[in-house]
């Protein structure tokens, strides 16, 4: 599913105030943070990642690798930090409703 305008929008201001809870070292993307980065996007469907100096990738270069094994999509990337969403499976959280 492709995100609209207003899509991208809405969750780009949910984004606003959440906290980086995957970050992206020098190891670049790991089995370890594609891991981390599902049972994250399982539980809130919507996460903030940050790329630390030290990893050797761009900020957009490491949202799309992470996007592409997590099947997410890239909301926002705004300097060191990238979020991504992705609709759950689990029926015991609450989902967020796209308009």
């Amino acid at each position: 599913m492709e995100l609209t305008g207003r899509q991208i929008r809405q969750l780009r201001s949910m984004a606003n105030r959440l906290e980086a809870t995957i970050g992206v070292g020098k190891a670049g993307i790991t089995d370890a943070v594609v891991r981390q980065t599902n049972s994250a996007l399982e539980a809130n469907e919507l996460v903030k990642c940050s790329v630390q100096g030290t990893s050797g990738m761009d900020t957009r270069e490491a949202a799309t690798a992470l996007a592409r094994p997590t099947h997410a999509q890239v909301v926002q990337v705004i300097g060191h930090k990238f979020v991504l969403y992705r609709t759950s499976q689990r029926e015991d959280i609450e989902h967020i409703q796209l308009v």
